[in-house]
């Protein structure tokens, strides 16, 4: 320990002089009885160093994309959580990444959120977070579409937006040490406090262990067969602080997820006409009265098209209005899905969201639906017919409950009342 002299001589004489008077303490440089003010100016000195960071920050942003009235966003409190909460720079950093030419390697704002994800502040850390679903879904829609050119050695680079998905993934890994992601599934023949089994068994000996994600390899790259689950990683990382994301980033996810998907398929809005009929009192008997021909009918609403028509696969509808995409048609693997249905049944069913969010879970997750009946993905069908019901129920329940509250005709004090009739009790003698 040096001190304020430097002097080694120095140094050995205190360390000596600590021991001989604290024997049973085995650090000598450690105070056991930290003192509150020491507590407090390491809390301020740790506070003005975030600040400062963020500060920093905010000005090399302002500087690189040439907007100074992101500037006074600095000059707050918590300028991180100023600036993740700023619906304008949001907008201005969107713009500016969903430039044709953004993305490369040489891309200064792309080395920003690289530079920005490296810093050990939570809040600035939350900011590289918010922009996961443009990064991955231009990343996503970019490396398809030039996949797909026939000149692809014209087709831009995307390094930079591979660096900030590979920092996310790198994260990752190291918080996990090469271990894989384990969960404990319940035992259903046994009784539990929300079932009774109808025939209970002797409970096993070794609890049922799944494996929710596999070990993590490093990598230096994003190589094609590694692209979804570096994504996947990515957007993970996104759901674990998906409450603490703005709604614009949690709508430019449900966009991106619709255009994944394929959002022109008429076949998103199949299991609500489905749930509507079987629940209308003129339901279809699927018993001895079905026909085969109309079964087959059903069965060919779920073929996948070859494409001959400029479809690309899809179904063969098209758009008359045109409608604005924010990325393509992209492979869906499991590893892109898994997380991704996390993030829409937050959008669906979280109490804190916006409607605005709501609505576009609402559309994605529909989307969702389609695209898993044409790929006949049990899993994804499954668990986007769960989230569509659940989506169904909760505004079926708040429809109700503002039905509830408002007020009728008879509550109206303006409205008249005619007196009621004394009641008149018969009594037997």
């Amino acid at each position: 320990m040096a001190t304020a002299n430097g002097s080694p001589s120095s140094s050995s004489s205190s360390a000596s002089m600590s021991s001989s008077t604290e024997p049973n303490n085995p650090n000598p440089n450690l105070n056991p009885n930290p003192s509150p003010s020491s507590n407090s100016s390491n809390a301020i000195h740790s506070w003005w160093e975030s600040v400062s960071k963020a500060q920093s920050r905010i000005h090399a942003l302002c500087s690189l994309l040439s907007t100074p009235s992101l500037v006074s966003l600095a000059e707050s409190d918590r300028p991180a959580r100023s600036l993740l909460n700023s619906g304008d720079a949001y907008l201005t950093v969107s713009a500016a990444l969903s430039h044709p030419s953004a993305g490369s390697g040489d891309d200064p704002l792309c080395q920003w959120l690289y530079e920005t994800y490296q810093s050990s502040d939570p809040d600035l850390r939350l900011v590289v977070l918010s922009f996961v679903p443009l990064l991955a879904g231009l990343y996503l829609s970019r490396v398809i579409t030039s996949s797909h050119a026939a000149a692809s050695a014209s087709a831009p680079s995307l390094a930079g937006f591979e660096a900030v998905l590979l920092a996310l993934y790198g994260s990752v890994v190291k918080a996990r040490s090469g271990k894989p992601l384990l969960i404990s599934v319940p035992d259903l023949s046994q009784p539990s406090l929300y079932h009774t089994p109808t025939k209970p068994s002797a409970p096993s000996q070794k609890p049922t262990v799944g494996v929710l994600s596999p070990p993590l390899e490093p990598q230096i790259a994003v190589k094609s067969t590694k692209r979804a689950s570096i994504v996947g990683i990515a957007l993970d990382c996104y759901c674990s602080k998906v409450s603490q994301m703005p709604a614009c980033s949690k709508i430019d996810f449900c966009e991106f997820v619709s255009s994944w998907a394929g959002q022109d398929c008429p076949c998103r809005y199949e299991f609500d006409e489905l749930t509507n009929s079987s629940s209308s009192p003129e339901m279809r008997n699927f018993g001895e009265d079905v026909h085969v021909e109309s079964a087959a009918e059903e069965i060919s609403r779920l073929a996948i098209h070859d494409g001959s028509d400029g479809s690309n696969g899809e179904c063969n509808w098209k758009s008359g209005g045109g409608d604005f995409r924010r990325g393509s048609r992209v492979p869906l693997p499991w590893e892109l899905l898994q997380p991704s249905l996390r993030i829409l049944a937050h959008c669906l069913l979280s109490p804190v969201v916006q409607a605005e969010v709501r609505d576009a879970g609402s559309a994605a997750i529909r989307c969702v639906y389609a695209r898993a009946s044409h790929d006949v993905t049990p899993q994804v069908i499954l668990a986007a017919q769960s989230l569509i019901k659940l989506d169904r129920s909760t505004r079926k329940k708040e429809k109700d409950k503002q039905l509830l509250s408002a007020p009728g005709p008879a509550s109206n004090p303006s409205t008249p009342s005619k007196p009621r009739r004394p009641e008149v009790l018969l009594v037997s003698k």
